[in-house]
């Protein structure tokens, strides 16, 4: 035996004697060296921009033996193009590439197999970076990472602006090789991700609804998730036996979901709300879940979105749907100047079934902002509630189970030793901010990257070839309009930060033949018209202003303020004011304090997003203080279809406005809002508009929540309103 022993000694340090380092610089070179890598082998990827190139490993190494793959200096080695990395192989690590300024198309960026029949096993990624490398179009969906095999890791990366379709990173369970895989996704960065638009948007998914019944066994650790905007779901558990620990979650707006499957772990985690709009925690679905020691902080979030939401559910449902809520543990978990929690949340005629056997035990709610600190929209009798403190500034009447007594977030004036968990946890949360900040995400990659904004040249423009050369440059650029007419060859192409202005005592005619806008805003294109008193009479392109029809998956934003539109035309050529193209989304479309007076064209279109899949055309829509006289056409056309529940927007403010014999066509309302997820219509004056048909019409299919308030209507039609407009 010790022979033996001694043989295979000697076999690892022959074989450790004999690894080589390899350095390449192309593609061919690093084909070869993968084909050729025995276990050991350092593969040495030269800086530079590595462009187009897919990248396939599917050589073994061993567990003492892994062969490394590394750029020469991390984050010198650009991936560019398009691009891709396929890992099939085992005991391979990949550490320290950039992928920036390209795509990768259909496919992952990175994926743990090279192949169906190929796998990775025991591989990892570490120190990598993917950033902004995104589809050109919005719609065309894939994911930045994808797991497959068993036993993966993938750590000390950093992830920034995803914008196109797909989940950032999905754990693949189509068959055995990949279930109960004990992949580990640790100490890594999810930077900003913005809004969506769409479900879809998740930054992890863990299964999917044909495979939740099965175990993946994931782990996700020690994470930093910051401002991941994408949609209701930040991270989508739909598997069984996963443990989601020691995160933090920062000013995010949504959730940890338990969609589907059982037994899942969700531990220590701190999701730092700050007091933003929809930052949510932890939402409870299926059997046997466990959610214990986290601490939640000034999330605000409500319903679906709450800090904690645990749902009803359907009876007999399918796997894929909402199993009931049963054999569940929430305990010591800490809720700090949150909104409410949710019992029984989505009760309806379907989810029909309210949690059952459901401990509820030593969790802790200081709070002296809100009145209650939980809803409950179904019984909540199968909710055992045991020994939870609340704060007595809480005027709510509790269920058994609840205690008001004195909790304090701040040090007590004796020296004495501090035991209330509030303090304890709270004065914790700046240490653990600054570990998070220095223990994840690839070292060489900043965190909180805020691009510098440069300020543009004011440049005067007396006619359109002068503006066509300012938006030519790369550079920000703003723009004083000195003439009196300027006639188009084609539409002003905003791709960058334009602001143009005038004088509103000075009228600017616009000459258009057969275009589709005056303005057509590109991916990364923020426009801001001001001051400006335009003479439509002679457009006779489809919009004044429109976004890219092209469905960039960048998004834009649109201001427009302190201008007055007069004489537009549908007979003439100009259909719409503001039309935009479905498949792009604005962060911001904003009309403040202007004039529309004399128009026979359509004011704001935004209903081109016709697939009924949730798609919209804005996040968010500011209408106010402006006057609206003798228009025919619609005013304002937003739609949002479909039943999907996974987006807050679109977000409308239509507020002090005044508009005036205005009647649109056809017995269309002035207004109609479908599928809108949040609106607020008030201190508007309405006067003789629509008299004989509809001012205003909401439709929902889902919970929407609309505010209608302090509206003036004279002489006008109607307002239909649905049971999600609270007045």
């Amino acid at each position: 035996m010790l022979r033996l022993l001694l043989l295979n000694c000697c076999f690892a340090i022959c074989l450790t004697g004999f690894s080589k380092t390899i350095i390449v610089k192309n593609s061919d070179e690093l084909t070869a060296a993968n084909k050729n890598a025995a276990p050991g082998d350092i593969v040495i990827l030269q800086n530079g921009n590595w462009e187009n190139i897919s990248i396939k490993l599917n050589c073994k190494g061993t567990t003492e033996n892994p062969i490394i793959f590394k750029a020469e200096t991390a984050g010198k080695v650009m991936i560019t193009g398009k691009s891709s990395l396929k890992i099939g192989g085992e005991y391979i690590i990949v550490d320290g590439l950039y992928f920036t300024n390209g795509y990768s198309g259909g496919e992952p960026v990175i994926t743990f197999r090279s192949s169906k029949d190929q796998l990775g096993n025991n591989c990892r990624v570490t120190n990598c970076v993917i950033n902004d490398f995104n589809n050109p179009k919005r719609m065309d969906d894939n994911n930045w990472v994808t797991f497959y095999g068993k036993n993966n890791r993938l750590d000390h990366c950093s992830f920034k602006d995803k914008k196109n379709m797909g989940v950032l990173l999905a754990v693949i369970l189509d068959d055995e090789r990949s279930r109960e895989n004990y992949h580990s996704i640790d100490h890594n960065y999810f930077g900003r991700r913005p809004v969506l638009g769409s479900n879809g948007g998740e930054i992890i998914r863990v299964g999917v609804s044909q495979h939740c019944q099965f175990n993946s066994n994931t782990k996700i650790s020690n994470n930093f998730f910051e401002y991941c905007d994408g949609e209701t779901e930040i991270v989508s558990i739909k598997s069984c036996s996963n443990i989601i620990q020691d995160n933090i979650f920062k000013e995010s707006q949504g959730s940890l979901v338990l969609r589907h499957g059982d037994n899942n772990i969700v531990l220590g985690n701190l999701f730092l709300g700050n007091d933003k709009v929809a930052s949510g925690g932890v939402r409870v679905i299926n059997k046997g879940q466990i959610v214990r020691n986290n601490v939640f902080y000034k999330c605000r979030g409500a319903n679906f979105k709450a800090p904690l939401a645990v749902m009803n559910g359907i009876p007999n449902s399918p796997a894929h749907r909402y199993v009931q809520v049963t054999d569940a543990e929430i305990k010591n978990n800490i809720f700090y100047e949150c909104s409410p929690l949710s019992f029984g949340e989505g009760s309806d005629a379907e989810r029909s079934l309210p949690p059952d056997n459901v401990v509820f035990i030593n969790n802790s709610f200081y709070n002296t902002r809100d009145s209650i600190v939980y809803t409950a929209s179904d019984a909540i009798t199968g909710i055992r509630f045991e020994n939870n403190k609340v704060s007595t500034a809480i005027k709510q009447k509790l269920n058994g189970g609840f205690e008001k007594t004195i909790l304090s977030a701040k040090s007590p004036a004796t020296t004495k030793t501090v035991t209330d968990p509030v303090f304890t946890s709270i004065n914790m949360i700046p240490v653990a901010l600054k570990e998070a900040t220095a223990s994840t995400g690839a070292t060489w990659f900043p965190k909180n990257e805020t691009a510098k904004k440069t300020v543009g040249l004011t440049v005067a423009c007396a006619n359109a070839d002068e503006i066509y050369k300012q938006l030519e440059r790369k550079e920000p650029v703003i723009i004083r309009l000195t003439g009196n007419e300027y006639s188009l060859t084609k539409p002003f192409l905003i791709s960058k930060s334009v602001q143009i202005f005038g004088d509103t005592k000075t009228a600017i005619r616009f000459n258009t033949y057969n275009q589709l806008s005056v303005f057509a805003i590109a991916g990364n294109g923020e426009l801001s018209l001001s001051n400006l008193n335009i003479d439509g009479s002679n457009i006779k392109a489809s919009a004044f202003i429109a976004n890219d029809s092209n469905g960039q998956s960048n998004h834009y934003n649109l201001a427009v303020r302190n201008c007055k539109f007069e004489g537009f035309s549908n007979e003439v050529g100009c259909q719409d004011i503001f039309f935009a193209y479905k498949s792009m989304i604005a962060d911001s479309i904003v009309f403040r304090n202007n004039s529309f007076t004399n128009i026979q064209s359509k004011i704001f279109s935004m209903d081109s997003e016709t697939d009924n899949k949730g798609y919209y055309a804005a996040e968010k829509i500011i209408i106010s203080q402006n006057q609206f006289s003798s228009i025919t056409g619609t005013l304002l056309n937003l739609y949002r279809g479909g039943n999907d529940e996974s987006t807050l927007g679109p977000n409308l403010l239509f507020s002090n406005n005044k508009i005036t014999d205005c009647v649109s066509r056809s017995n269309s309302p002035l207004i109609t809002l479908t599928g809108v997820q949040q609106s607020n219509i008030s201190s508007n004056s309405f006067s003789k508009c629509n008299p004989a048909g509809t001012v205003i019409l909401y439709k929902d299919t889902v919970r929407a929540r609309h505010i209608f308030s302090k509206n003036k209507i004279e002489q006008s039609g109607t307002v239909e309103k649905n049971q999600f407009v609270t007045e």
